[in-house]
C-alpha cells in the first residue's frame, strides 16, 4: 500500500510539473483528488487493510495529499503570475501618450440668435417676459381679439388639451398677461416655444420659436414701430440693411404690416434665396387694436402701442444661410460644428 501511495504521489508530481496551463492543473486536481480519484480509490480499499495497519495507511493517504496539494497550489500561483504577466504585456498602456479630450459642447444656432435678438431690444430698454407654454384658450386667443370662429382656433391648426386649454400658438398671451396686471407703461419681449399643427418640410415644424414684442404708453405711434424695428434690423442684419414694410392683417393689430429686409446675401440686388426680388420678409408688426387694449383692461383712449413678433428659425436661417429648417433640429453634429466659432 506504501508503494502504491508513493507511485501516485510521484506520478501527480511529475504531471505537476509539466503542465503549463491552469485548466491542465485542474485536470490533475480531479484526476488524484477529485471523488473518484486515484487517492480516493486507495481510501476506499482500505477495509481490505488490516485494522491494526489502517491508523498508519491513513496517515500516509493524508500526507500524499497534502504533499500534491501544496504543489498544485504552488503551481496555481505561478501560472496564474504567468497568465497575468502576458495578460499585461498584450495590453500594455502607453502612459505617455497624450489623453484623448471630451467634445465639449456649444450653443445651439438658435440660441445663438435669441441671445443677440434679446441683447438689442434689452439694449433698447425693453424688458425680457416669460410665460407658460401650456396655455388658456382665453389668452391665446379671445384676448387677443381673436374671435370664437376664427380660423386659428381649427383643430388642424392648434393643439388642443382640452375645450379651454391649449399648447400655444404664439408667446403674445404673455403680452395679454402682462397687459391685464395694469403696470403702465409696457415694453416688452415674450421669447420661448409655440406649437402649431404643421406638417414637418423644409420651412415648417409643429414646434418652434417665436419672439413677440409689445410696447403700450401714452402718444405711442407708428413712427416709434418703424424706428424700433430698423434699429433692429440694422443691429441684426447689418449697417446697411434696409427695411420696408407691406400692409397686412392681423387681428391683434389695426393697422397692421409685415417687414422686409434687404436681402442680406446679395444687398438687395436679387438671387435664388430672396426669389431675385431683392427682399426678405421677417416679421408681423402693427398698432395694438383698441379693441385688444380694451379686453385687457387698458383705456385705448389715453393708451397706445405697438406690437411685433418673428420667428426665430426664420431670423436664424436669415443670418446664417440655412435653407433648411429641420436641420436644427436634427443633431448632425456637421452641422452643428459649423457654428462652434461663433460661441
Amino acid at each position: 500500500m506504501k508503494e502504491r501511495l508513493e507511485a501516485i504521489r510521484e506520478r501527480a508530481l511529475a504531471q505537476i510539473n509539466e503542465t503549463d496551463s491552469l485548466d491542465k492543473l485542474n485536470d490533475i486536481r480531479v484526476a488524484f483528488l477529485g471523488k473518484k480519484g486515484e487517492l480516493t480509490e486507495v481510501l476506499k480499499g482500505m477495509k481490505e487493510v488490516a485494522p491494526e495497519d489502517r491508523p498508519k495507511v491513513g496517515q500516509i493517504v493524508n500526507e500524499t495529499r497534502q504533499a500534491i496539494e501544496e504543489v498544485l497550489d504552488k503551481a496555481k500561483t505561478e501560472l496564474a503570475a504567468k497568465k497575468r504577466e502576458l495578460q499585461l504585456k498584450s495590453e500594455v498602456i502607453d502612459v505617455t501618450l497624450p489623453s484623448k479630450r471630451d467634445e465639449l459642447g456649444h450653443k445651439h444656432p438658435n440660441t445663438l440668435a435669441l441671445e443677440e435678438i434679446q441683447k438689442i431690444f434689452i439694449g433698447m430698454g425693453y424688458e425680457v417676459v416669460d410665460g407658460p407654454e401650456v396655455e388658456y384658450d382665453y389668452y391665446n386667443f379671445e384676448a387677443l381679439n381673436i374671435p370664437a370662429n376664427h380660423p386659428a382656433k381649427d383643430e388642424q391648426d392648434t393643439f388642443y388639451i382640452n375645450d379651454k386649454i391649449v399648447l400655444r400658438t404664439q408667446t403674445s398671451p404673455v403680452q395679454a398677461r402682462v397687459m391685464e396686471k395694469g403696470k403702465l407703461p409696457i415694453r416688452m419681449i415674450s421669447p420661448g416655444r409655440v406649437y402649431r399643427a404643421d406638417e414637418v418640410d423644409a420651412t415648417h415644424s409643429p414646434c418652434f420659436h417665436q419672439v413677440e414684442g409689445l410696447y403700450v404708453d401714452k402718444n405711442v405711434s407708428f413712427t416709434d414701430l418703424k424706428q424700433v424695428l430698423l434699429t433692429f434690423a440694422r443691429e441684426m442684419f447689418g449697417a446697411d440693411t434696409k427695411i420696408r414694410l407691406r400692409p397686412s392683417y392681423f387681428p391683434f393689430t389695426e393697422p397692421s404690416a409685415e417687414m422686409d429686409i434687404s436681402c442680406n446675401i446679395c444687398g438687395g440686388k436679387g438671387c435664388n434665396f430672396c426669389k431675385h426680388t431683392g427682399w426678405v420678409e421677417i416679421l408681423g408688426c402693427g398698432m395694438v387694436d383698441p379693441a385688444v387694449l380694451e379686453a385687457n383692461g387698458i383705456d385705448s383712449s389715453v393708451y397706445t402701442g405697438y406690437a411685433f413678433g418673428m420667428g426665430i428659425e426664420r431670423i436664424t436661417m436669415l443670418k446664417y444661410q440655412v435653407k433648411d429648417l429641420r436641420m436644427f433640429s436634427e443633431n448632425d453634429t456637421r452641422f452643428l460644428e459649423e457654428f462652434k466659432s461663433a460661441n
